[in-house]
């Protein structure tokens, strides 16, 4: 594996800052990196290619901030020490690959490594996506239904059963009352929920109660292995498209190690990448630290041990991200079915509770 220099220190400060940039940025710079990247291999001059790829892109916003970009390069800036005064555009792994093929002569190579890497997540980003569209759809018209149940069905029998309301079946009593607060008191909820949604966001900024939630969701059945697969195949591509860009392991793991989202594997990882700068393996480590799957840790020590780490990273990115979506389409075929059952019973519980008081009042007629 080939060594560059180390990492600059704008690339790990653009390592930690925030990732301000939305779909569209993100979408843009993945136009850029690939469209680069072929203009480059067909023996453009640097220059020349970034002001053809800025041209191929249609947000004015982008092309504004990348213009600026070109400005810097064309003044003797080097591509990558540009694109680390962007951290909100460019993430540090692609700015880390573009920086070591800067330094072995094989920028468009590397751009290539980027813009696959870049492509890869976003395809991942987009099935996740599309995988939980159907589902939060049908929450959200789960509860749809139930508050027109209570809000303009239920209502309409309120004058029927208030004459005789202390000889209403208790749940049909439950769901007068239900509505009634619905009608009486909507924008008292609305505010508790609101004031409920910002105290549960203030206390999931707490790094305590933040590393007890991923903590919480490592260990919940099949959404705990789908996190740890998610993380690890994030991890995966970008350490592997690093090492295969000649950048050095310990500034691989160390950009790598800042893609992971879940605490609780972070903090492994920041525990192993310590062990990693005095020289030492990875594959032992990980799997001491137990943050990755097992199959994570046997394709890591493969690598180790054929000197080819990068190549099985990658591989190991490929495997899990096809595993992640098997996953996905398990969790929804077991979350769909459940939704509409309890959509299926709340609906059922309401219009028996009134159809319940509505055959007892004639059950009384009768008898009288």
């Amino acid at each position: 594996m080939r060594l560059v220099r180390p990492v600059p220190a704008t690339v790990a400060a653009s390592a930690a800052a925030p990732r301000r940039a939305g779909g569209w940025a993100r979408q843009g710079v993945l136009l850029l990196i690939g469209d680069l990247a072929v203009l480059l291999g067909a023996g453009l001059q640097l220059d020349r290619a970034l002001t053809l790829a800025i041209d191929n892109l249609e947000d004015p916003r982008l092309v504004a901030i990348l213009t600026d970009l070109l400005r810097q390069v064309r003044e003797g800036v080097p591509l990558s020490r540009a694109m680390a005064g962007r951290p909100d555009l460019f993430p540090p792994e692609a700015i880390a690959i573009t920086e070591a093929g800067e330094a072995n002569g094989r920028l468009g190579e590397a751009l290539t490594r980027a813009a696959t890497m870049l492509g890869e997540a976003a395809e991942l980003r987009r099935t996740i996506g599309a995988a939980m569209t159907y589902p939060i759809i049908l929450m959200v018209l789960a509860v749809a239904v139930i508050l027109m149940m209570l809000l303009f069905v239920v209502p309409q029998f309120e004058s029927l059963f208030a004459t005789q309301a202390d000889k209403l079946p208790a749940t049909t009593r439950y769901v007068m009352t239900a509505s009634r607060m619905l009608q009486d008191d909507w924008a008292i909820l609305v505010g508790g929920l609101v004031a409920i949604g910002f105290g549960l966001r203030q206390l999931a900024a707490a790094p305590a109660a933040a590393a007890a939630r991923d903590r919480l969701i490592l260990k919940t059945p099949l959404l705990g292995a789908l996190v740890r697969r998610m993380e690890t195949a994030r991890f995966a591509r970008s350490a592997g498209s690093l090492l295969e860009s000649g950048v050095p392991l310990p500034h691989a793991f160390d950009l790598s190690e800042r893609t992971l989202k879940n605490r609780v594997i972070k903090a492994g990882a920041l525990q192993v990448a310590a062990g990693i700068r005095q020289g030492g393996g990875i594959a032992g480590p990980l799997a001491a630290a137990n943050i990755f799957p097992r199959i994570a840790i046997g394709f890591i020590r493969t690598g180790e041990e054929s000197s080819q780490l990068g190549p099985m990273l990658t591989r190991l990115a490929d495997v899990l991200e096809r595993d992640i979506r098997s996953r996905l389409a398990r969790i929804i075929a077991i979350a769909t079915p459940a939704i509409t059952v309890i959509l299926g019973g709340s609906v059922a519980f309401i219009i028996a509770a009134v159809m319940t008081a509505i055959l007892g009042f004639n059950d009384l007629a009768v008898a009288g």
